[in-house]
Protein backbone atom coordinates (compact mmCIF):
# COMPACT_ATOMS: atom_id res chain seq x y z
CA UNK A 1 0.00 0.00 0.00
CA UNK A 2 0.92 3.73 -0.83
CA UNK A 3 1.95 5.81 1.98
CA UNK A 4 2.56 9.40 2.66
CA UNK A 5 3.41 10.51 5.90
CA UNK A 6 4.07 14.14 7.28
CA UNK A 7 6.45 15.20 9.83
CA UNK A 8 8.12 18.07 11.13
CA UNK A 9 5.36 20.85 11.32
CA UNK A 10 5.13 23.08 14.33
CA UNK A 11 5.16 26.66 15.08
CA UNK A 12 7.94 29.17 14.34
CA UNK A 13 8.43 32.91 14.74
CA UNK A 14 8.32 35.13 11.61
CA UNK A 15 11.11 35.25 9.63
CA UNK A 16 12.19 31.57 11.17
CA UNK A 17 12.89 28.09 9.53
CA UNK A 18 10.86 24.96 9.62
CA UNK A 19 11.65 21.65 7.59
CA UNK A 20 8.80 19.60 6.76
CA UNK A 21 9.30 15.89 5.58
CA UNK A 22 7.48 13.50 4.06
CA UNK A 23 8.02 9.76 3.98
CA UNK A 24 6.59 7.89 0.85
CA UNK A 25 6.07 4.41 1.34
CA UNK A 26 5.22 1.89 -1.42
CA UNK A 27 5.79 3.66 -4.24
CA UNK A 28 7.33 1.78 -7.13
CA UNK A 29 7.14 3.71 -10.32
CA UNK A 30 10.11 4.80 -11.63
CA UNK A 31 9.01 8.42 -12.87
CA UNK A 32 6.44 9.91 -10.26
CA UNK A 33 5.48 13.98 -9.53
CA UNK A 34 5.49 14.81 -5.75
CA UNK A 35 4.67 17.91 -4.37
CA UNK A 36 3.36 20.18 -1.47
CA UNK A 37 0.28 21.57 -1.15
CA UNK A 38 -0.85 23.75 1.62
CA UNK A 39 -4.69 24.91 3.29
CA UNK A 40 -5.45 27.78 5.06
CA UNK A 41 -8.42 28.04 7.08
CA UNK A 42 -11.55 29.20 4.90
CA UNK A 43 -9.29 28.95 1.61
CA UNK A 44 -8.50 26.56 -1.10
CA UNK A 45 -5.52 24.18 -1.18
CA UNK A 46 -2.84 25.72 -3.07
CA UNK A 47 0.19 23.88 -4.55
CA UNK A 48 3.21 25.26 -2.86
CA UNK A 49 5.70 23.60 -4.80
CA UNK A 50 6.53 20.55 -6.91
CA UNK A 51 9.44 17.80 -8.20
CA UNK A 52 9.44 15.08 -10.81
CA UNK A 53 12.18 12.41 -11.25
CA UNK A 54 14.41 14.61 -13.58
CA UNK A 55 14.46 16.96 -10.61
CA UNK A 56 12.93 19.86 -11.89
CA UNK A 57 10.90 21.54 -9.77
CA UNK A 58 8.42 24.87 -9.91
CA UNK A 59 7.58 27.09 -6.91
CA UNK A 60 4.40 29.38 -5.91
CA UNK A 61 5.40 33.05 -6.76
CA UNK A 62 4.32 33.30 -2.72
CA UNK A 63 7.29 31.32 -1.88
CA UNK A 64 9.99 31.34 -4.14
CA UNK A 65 13.27 32.38 -2.88
CA UNK A 66 12.04 30.91 0.45
CA UNK A 67 11.42 27.89 0.23
CA UNK A 68 13.10 24.07 -1.04
CA UNK A 69 11.87 21.40 -2.06
CA UNK A 70 13.95 18.23 -2.37
CA UNK A 71 14.40 14.69 -2.35
CA UNK A 72 16.54 12.25 -1.07
CA UNK A 73 18.84 10.01 -3.38
CA UNK A 74 16.96 6.98 -2.49
CA UNK A 75 13.59 8.74 -3.23
CA UNK A 76 12.31 7.75 0.04
CA UNK A 77 11.71 11.36 1.97
CA UNK A 78 10.58 14.48 0.11
CA UNK A 79 11.31 17.44 2.37
CA UNK A 80 10.20 21.48 2.54
CA UNK A 81 12.84 23.47 3.52
CA UNK A 82 10.71 26.88 4.80
CA UNK A 83 12.92 29.66 5.08
CA UNK A 84 11.58 33.70 6.09
CA UNK A 85 8.46 32.34 7.27
CA UNK A 86 5.69 34.87 7.29
CA UNK A 87 2.49 34.60 9.35
CA UNK A 88 0.43 34.16 5.87
CA UNK A 89 2.77 30.95 5.37
CA UNK A 90 0.17 29.30 8.00
CA UNK A 91 -1.90 26.81 6.98
CA UNK A 92 -1.78 22.83 7.25
CA UNK A 93 0.94 21.29 4.59
CA UNK A 94 -0.01 18.09 2.93
CA UNK A 95 2.46 16.14 0.61
CA UNK A 96 0.94 14.64 -2.31
CA UNK A 97 2.22 12.28 -5.32
CA UNK A 98 1.52 10.67 -8.36
CA UNK A 99 3.06 7.95 -10.68
CA UNK A 100 3.84 10.33 -13.88
CA UNK A 101 5.19 10.14 -17.39
CA UNK A 102 6.99 13.30 -17.42
CA UNK A 103 4.47 15.76 -16.22
CA UNK A 104 3.55 17.47 -13.32
CA UNK A 105 0.23 20.05 -12.77
CA UNK A 106 -0.58 21.96 -10.08
CA UNK A 107 -4.29 21.24 -9.78
CA UNK A 108 -4.89 19.06 -6.39
CA UNK A 109 -7.38 17.27 -8.12
CA UNK A 110 -4.62 15.89 -10.39
CA UNK A 111 -2.58 14.38 -7.52
CA UNK A 112 -4.05 10.11 -6.32
CA UNK A 113 -2.02 9.78 -3.38
CA UNK A 114 -1.81 12.46 -0.18
CA UNK A 115 0.10 12.25 3.35
CA UNK A 116 -2.24 13.40 6.39
CA UNK A 117 -1.25 16.76 6.60
CA UNK A 118 0.90 18.22 9.10
CA UNK A 119 0.31 21.82 10.69
CA UNK A 120 2.70 24.91 10.51
CA UNK A 121 2.01 27.99 12.85
CA UNK A 122 3.89 30.98 12.14
CA UNK A 123 3.57 34.27 14.57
Amino acid sequence: DVQLVESGGGSAQAGGSLRLSCAIIGYTYRTYCVAWFRQAAGKEREVVATLIGDGSTTYADSVKGRFIISQDNAKITLYLQMNSLKAEDTAMYYCAARRSGGECYHNASWFVDWGQGTQVTVS
